[in-house]
C-alpha cells in the first residue's frame, strides 16, 4: 500500500491511499491549506489501526 499527496485544481492538498494492486481504497475526503496538515492526517490513518469497528 502507499500514500499519494498531491495538490487538487483549488490548491488544496489532498492523499489517496492505494492498495498493493494499485486500486484506490480511501482518499482524504477533504483538501488541507497546508501540506503539513495533510501530513498529520495521514498520519492519523496511519496510526487508526487499532480503532474498533462498529457495525451499523
Amino acid at each position: 500500500m502507499h500514500f499519494s499527496l498531491y495538490k487538487d485544481p483549488a490548491g488544496h492538498w489532498r492523499w489517496t491511499l492505494y492498495a498493493v494492486n494499485n486500486r484506490k481504497i480511501a482518499n482524504s475526503g477533504e483538501g488541507y491549506w497546508n501540506k503539513t496538515d495533510c501530513l498529520a492526517a495521514i498520519n492519523l490513518v496511519k496510526g487508526s489501526g487499532s480503532a474498533p469497528v462498529y457495525e451499523r
